[in-house]
């Protein structure tokens, strides 16, 4: 009873705490970049960077992008232009502080005053440190947190080659520790990028797995500024644009990753769920989910989508309303039904959708003698962070992990998962059944 007692102590406490936060966070200057829209919106950046009146950029990528020649309509139209640049592509998935350290230095060894990122949400986070370290004369680990950098960094430009992250538009980075297992947040308003390219034709050789969790990882974004107690009118109008897209689009650009249509769809979905959480801030699916990413090197998407569906029934006591209203902008149910059918309705059709792309619902890697301290951690998180609509105890958050331990691991440890309640699962079974057709041998 004391345990009880104190945790809704401290869930009331720090609600209204994260409300007060939310009336200041609504009210920070954020700049929105430039977008450059369509295919070779990657060419006409470089074009206008050489307008600019840089000295030299540092063009910050991976290995796979730079093989594939993704960053080459870039390179080639600075080329053309007379820009000066140079490459460092050595960044890997959760780009480890070591290794920005590297991009820190070949900057600086340059004599480079602008950051271009081509690749994924590392890379962009990546060159997002190297700018401002670099600005700063610090290390990665001493920005983490809330405006570590006394100057702004130096002008950071993006072109994502993926749609999920939305990092081309946020104000946060983030970068790993691997000697701690942790994942770093650095978060200043003026990480936002100047400009973005979101070219679409250098993401339709993505296979169709990334394809997935990059965008269940953009619909995490949506649907947590969604929930939260940060969100406003304008972020609303923004998530609840990117869930209807995402739903859309993301079956047709996982069953045919040609489909330049719904690839374009897609970048804009994860830009405008990127805008939407810069503002609204994200939850207790990330919460987790950086765990997991720091401990096992789970790739961020797949860690968010396999949470989120597990985190939204937890939450859907506190945001029922809401969760319906994403229910109703799907199409899921009958204008005067039931919140409480609505909100399941859409929470089914999270599962569906994952199921349809071959998100497993459960995590392989996840041991059970890693909970406890995995939980502390992201209720640390989240409480330090995140305006979520409901707060997790370390308790309730063990729970959630235990629902996806490998079934082997979950039959020996855990109780059974509570299920989603059968007219919930009904009604998403029509849209289980529509996204199935749209991607063949998916799930």
């Amino acid at each position: 009873m004391a345990t009880l007692i104190s945790d809704t102590t401290r869930a009331f406490s720090l609600i209204s705490i994260k409300r007060a936060a939310g009336v200041v966070a609504r009210r920070l200057p954020i700049a929105q970049p430039l977008l450059l829209v369509g295919p070779g919106a990657s060419a006409r950046l470089g074009r206008s960077l050489a307008d600019f009146g840089h000295r030299k950029l540092l063009v910050v990528t991976d290995e796979v992008v730079a093989g594939l020649g993704l960053a080459r309509p870039l390179t080639d139209a600075l080329t053309g232009a007379g820009m000066p640049f140079v490459v460092f592509d050595r960044v890997t998935p959760d780009a480890p502080t070591a290794l920005v350290e590297e991009g820190i230095a070949a900057f600086a060894a340059a004599g480079c005053d602008a950051v271009v990122a081509v690749g994924g949400g590392s890379v962009i986070d990546a060159a997002k440190v190297i700018a401002l370290a670099a600005a700063n004369g610090r290390r990665p680990s001493e920005l983490v947190g809330y405006f570590k950098g006394r100057q702004a960094p130096v002008p950071i430009y993006a072109v994502p080659t993926t749609a999920g992250t939305g990092s081309e538009v946020t104000v946060a980075a983030v970068v790993s520790d691997p000697a701690r297992h942790k994942k770093l947040v650095i978060v200043d308003t003026r990480l936002v990028p100047r400009m973005a390219a979101l070219d679409a034709a250098l993401m339709t050789g993505l296979p169709p797995h990334i394809t997935a969790a990059t965008g269940m990882d953009a619909l995490t974004h949506a649907v947590e500024a969604y929930l939260g107690l940060w969100a406003s009118d304008a972020t609303d109008r923004l998530a609840l644009a990117a869930v209807a897209m995402i739903f859309r689009e993301l079956p047709r650009a996982h069953a045919d990753g040609q489909d330049l249509g719904a690839r374009e769809q897609m970048a804009l979905a994860s830009t405008y769920a990127g805008l939407a959480f810069t503002r609204a801030n994200v939850g207790n699916v990330h919460a987790i989910a950086h765990q997991l990413g720091g401990l096992y090197h789970t790739p961020h998407g797949l860690a968010n989508a396999i949470m989120l569906p597990v985190v939204l029934r937890f939450s859907a006591s506190a945001a029922q309303g809401r969760l319906a209203a994403l229910g109703r902008r799907l199409g899921l149910g009958a204008p005067r039904e039931s919140e409480s059918r609505l909100a399941g309705r859409f929470i089914a059709a999270v599962e569906a959708m994952n199921r349809a792309l071959g998100i497993p619902q459960r995590l392989a890697a996840l041991r059970a003698q890693d909970i406890p301290a995995l939980a502390q951690a992201a209720c640390h998180e989240a409480d330090t962070s995140y305006p979520v609509p409901r707060v997790m105890s370390r308790s309730d958050c063990e729970a959630l992990l235990r629902e996806v331990l490998p079934v082997t691991a979950a039959a020996r440890r855990a109780p059974a998962r509570k299920s989603v309640p059968a007219a919930a699962a009904a009604a998403a079974a029509p849209a289980a059944r529509r996204t199935r057709k749209k991607t063949p041998g998916a799930g």
